[in-house]
């Protein structure tokens, strides 16, 4: 083969090559995750939740926002060390009941895990129990990972020093409304403003 008919067949390799490749379906990609700034009276947290891993809790979470259910409310229950909570009570303890929605089904073992600046979702010592609460992991918290466990399904990609601020506030025992007696509550109420979706008001 000459010279020329080298540079030729190359030539053709190529640009059968290129039409190959340009009609080839390009790999698909990932959804990308849902986004949510939460505004809270101490600072801007920005949360990235992970629908794939933990699709009920995320969509769960996502109608909260959408309804709007959050904006109000507190970070209720703080612990150097552990966490912060919120979702549930407003600055005066009067857990939130319009809109809440029914339990939902515990996504713990989706293989993320409590690591700091996590979001995982609150219950009681029902796994299937959690509603609208939520936590934010301050530290890694391995032991929230065992038996039943505690369904992460987001992350802190913005604001973790508002997180480590608010944990630090100062705390009391507080009384409900209903009457009982709530420890580890911020004595000036950390409220949450608004949660909503990135890009949307």
């Amino acid at each position: 083969m000459t010279s020329r008919q080298t540079t030729l067949a190359m030539g053709l390799l190529a640009f059968f090559a290129a039409l190959t490749f340009g009609t080839r379906t390009a790999p698909a990609q990932d959804d990308q995750k849902p986004v949510v700034v939460m505004e809270t009276s101490m600072g801007t947290i920005t949360i990235e939740l992970d629908a794939k891993n933990a699709p009920i809790t995320t969509a769960n979470f996502l109608q909260y926002v959408d309804d709007k259910f959050f904006d109000g409310l507190t970070f209720h229950r703080v612990i150097p060390g552990f966490m912060v909570q919120g979702g549930g009570f407003d600055p005066q303890l009067q857990q939130k009941r319009e809109g809440l929605r029914a339990p939902i089904a515990n996504e713990h073992a989706n293989g993320l895990t409590n690591q700091r600046g996590t979001l995982s979702m609150a219950r009681t010592s029902n796994p299937n129990s959690a509603t609208s609460q939520f936590f934010i992991n301050v530290v890694d918290n391995a032991p929230l990972d065992q038996g039943d466990g505690y369904a992460v399904f987001g992350r802190v990609i913005s604001g973790m020093d508002v997180v480590d601020r608010i944990v630090n506030v100062p705390t009391a025992r507080r009384r409900s409304p209903e009457g009982s007696v709530m420890g580890d509550v911020p004595v000036e109420p950390v409220v949450i403003k608004s949660v909503r979706r990135k890009g949307k008001g």
